[in-house]
């Protein structure tokens, strides 16, 4: 696993629906507006939310 959870969370973007993305896309660069940083524990929460959503888009289709 990578240690930049924006560079997994790019990895594996195609598989996610548009809607799921847009909305990681707001809450991490509001993050990052914010003055976090990519590495902090909120991102890599976002990186588990996207892996979730992944595997449910997989089980159960777009």
């Amino acid at each position: 696993m990578s240690k930049n959870p924006i560079a997994e969370i790019t990895k594996i973007s195609d598989q996610l629906p548009i809607v799921a993305l847009q909305d990681i896309h707001e809450r991490i660069a509001d993050w990052l507006a914010g003055g976090g940083k990519h590495d902090d524990p909120y991102v890599w929460r976002q990186l588990r939310y996207v892996k979730s959503v992944a595997e449910r888009v997989k089980v159960n289709g777009r």
